[in-house]
């Protein structure tokens, strides 16, 4: 990467710096000159494959070329960037200076800069010293002196600068122009243009002082001399009206947000700090449940002052079916994308950030994370050493802010069961040193939830439905639910989870024969019917409900056979249905009132015959004689 910047500020530099090295034309010292610019975005034209960076700018207007291939004036389309201001400061006088090389006499263009504690700081800067002057030219007129400089000297100082440390180079420029009494140019238009006018002759320093939010890297400041000589025409002539086209890096920072259900909820996660342990774009989850986001963001390159962030923040919506726990969130800092490598860790007592948290017109939580000044100077201009950090950007540049939170899934009816999901939404909004510029990225990840819908049956159609009794475990993660009754809906709602039996709610249908639960994740679960009407027999065995989501798909099974799941609403697969029926048990006789006649009836017809049997065979035998008493 370090190769590859610096052969990139090499381009930008060649592009840019415009001093004429040699020059024999007289110069019009009577003309003032003028700068204009026209700004592209060169990492957008090169992905696209329109731009060729070796293109070297002439100090000519150029536009049956570049602006040809990028964006013809006049015209918003292209790859022009607006928004972007460019700040110049005048550095040096022109000087032609005799020049005796080989006891040969010749003309040189000079450049004169005064010798005092800010310009010698600038020379310091770009690598240059008072060695490196053409001493023979000095001059000093009322105690101030001018040293004067080669135009090859300055160039290769700066360019030599700039590879070691863009960075530092770029914030000492661009401070050094500023607090030196610099012009700010107006910003880049729609087409990327901006223009100076009415300009002294003489060597200016060009440095980019604010961008627009999209642009990662800023110009490598640059030198042009007013006039420069016209590298078109054999440098046979003078351009007072200069013509640049400087590029800018560009690009985005990115952002996912991702959700699971909390370890304590199911146990699903293992709750270790990598960012691929159960989360995923979507989860499901029963009521009462805890689930627990993710939201990540690399940042964008940081690589001088002009590309600082002037703020970064996070709005988060929830849907009106959940709720934030609140005072949990945690911002992780990490110098790759993997997440493994922490750098940072700010909580929101570390005055880095801050969160509030309102509510939307329909209802909806929102939590808004804003960076403070304090926080934003940290990722501006940190000096953090990591593993794998880039000499020439600074602070957390390039690095990875992963942001942690939880919230719960309400057990009323604001859950939303089925396909449409509780979906949640958060919103980077994300500025430069151009404030008046700003872009957004969103991302989503949605809670998903389901419910069983039961018909409850007696083979007669004449049991009494609110005599039954169910408990429902959730066989998948061990655990009973609890739940309550809503009398307007006439439906449960799970709120909550036990792992004692004795603790759990008995779910009893309406006397219609529904019972309907809504609330419940995607796992296995087993209906035990621990109470019926009397007359009726209890179920042989429990029966058991399997919900599934994979990806878009939902689907279930009730005792192994497939179920075509029901919608409510406009939210489709949001019920398993099916139906319990229970069948009579044998009667028995009954005690007491009118069953009593028949046992002395049958009695004394088994006795009777007893009798009967009891005569015949005596007379068989012979004459008996014999009574019978009762009473």
């Amino acid at each position: 990467m370090r190769r590859i910047l610096s052969m990139i500020l090499a381009v930008m530099l060649l592009c840019s710096l415009t001093i004429p090295a040699f020059a024999d034309s007289t110069i019009d010292l009577t003309q003032s000159g003028s700068v204009n610019l026209w700004k592209y975005d060169l990492t957008s034209a090169q992905a696209d494959g329109v731009w060729d960076s070796s293109y070297v700018s002439t100090g000519v207007r150029d536009q049956s070329g570049v602006e040809a291939i990028l964006g013809a004036s006049g015209s918003s389309s292209g790859y022009a960037i607006e928004g972007v201001v460019y700040t110049y400061l005048k550095v040096a006088e022109l000087k032609s200076v005799t020049v005796t090389d080989n006891n040969v006499e010749r003309s040189e263009l000079m450049y004169g800069i005064i010798n005092n504690a800010a310009n010698t700081a600038f020379l310091t800067v770009i690598g240059v010293s008072a060695n490196d002057r053409y001493a023979a030219a000095d001059e000093t007129n009322g105690g101030v002196t001018t040293h004067y400089y080669r135009s090859d000297t300055l160039i290769a100082g700066l360019q030599n600068a700039l590879s070691a440390n863009a960075t530092t180079v770029k914030n000492a420029l661009e401070t050094y122009v500023v607090n030196n009494g610099g012009t700010a140019m107006p910003a880049t238009d729609a087409n990327g243009h901006s223009a100076a006018s009415d300009l002294p002759l003489g060597l200016y320093l060009f440095v980019e002082t604010s961008v627009p939010e999209q642009v990662t890297s800023t110009t490598a400041p640059f030198l042009i001399s007013i006039p420069m000589t016209s590298t078109t025409a054999s440098g046979s002539s003078w351009i007072y009206d200069v013509v640049v086209y400087p590029k800018n890096l560009t690009g985005l920072p990115t952002l996912d947000k991702t959700v699971r259900e909390a370890k304590t909820s199911s146990g699903k996660n293992n709750g270790s700090a990598a960012i691929n342990d159960g989360y995923a774009e979507s989860a499901t989850a029963s009521a009462g449940d805890t689930v627990e986001y993710q939201i990540i963001s690399t940042l964008p390159s940081i690589t001088s002052a002009a590309s600082y962030l002037s703020q970064y923040t996070f709005v988060d919506t929830l849907s009106t079916s959940i709720t934030y726990k609140k005072n949990d969130v945690v911002l992780e800092f990490y110098s790759e994308a993997a997440c493994t490598n922490k750098i940072a860790t700010w909580t929101d007592d570390s005055e880095k950030f801050t969160v509030g948290y309102t509510t939307g017109t329909n209802g909806e939580s929102i939590m808004t994370i804003a960076m403070t000044a304090a926080g934003l100077n940290e990722i501006n201009t940190s000096s953090v050493v990591y593993t794998g950090a880039s000499a020439v950007n600074s602070g957390y540049s390039d690095c990875t802010l992963r942001i942690t939170y939880g919230a719960t899934l309400d057990t009323d009816n604001s859950l939303i069961l089925g396909d449409t999901g509780n979906p949640n939404e958060v919103t980077l909004t994300w500025k430069r040193s151009n404030t008046s510029f700003y872009d957004t990225l969103t991302d989503d990840a949605a809670v998903y939830s389901f419910g069983l819908d039961v018909t409850k049956n007696f083979s007669d159609g004449r049991g009494d439905a609110t005599k039954v009794e169910f408990l429902v475990q959730n066989s998948t993660d061990n655990y009973y639910l609890t739940g309550s009754f809503n009398t307007t809906e006439n439906m449960w709602y799970v709120t909550g989870k036990t792992a004692d039996a004795s603790a759990a709610t008995h779910f009893v249908p309406t006397a219609a024969g529904k019972l309907t639960v809504k609330g419940l994740e995607d796992d296995t679960y087993t209906l035990t019917e621990v109470k019926t009407d009397s007359a009726y027999t209890l179920l042989k065995a429990p029966v058991q409900v399997v919900i599934s989501k994979s990806g878009a798909t939902v689907s279930a099974t009730v005792d192994g056979k497939a179920v075509n799941m029901s919608a409510i609403g406009t939210s489709g697969h949001a019920l398993a249905p099916f139906t319990i029926i229970n069948t009579r048990g044998f009667d028995l006789p009954q005690t007491g009132g009118t069953g009593n006649w028949m046992f002395p009836v049958i009695g004394m017809v088994m006795l009777a015959a007893c009798v009967t049997g009891i005569v015949i065979l005596l007379k068989k035998k012979g004459s008996i004689t014999f009574s019978v008493g009762c009473r």
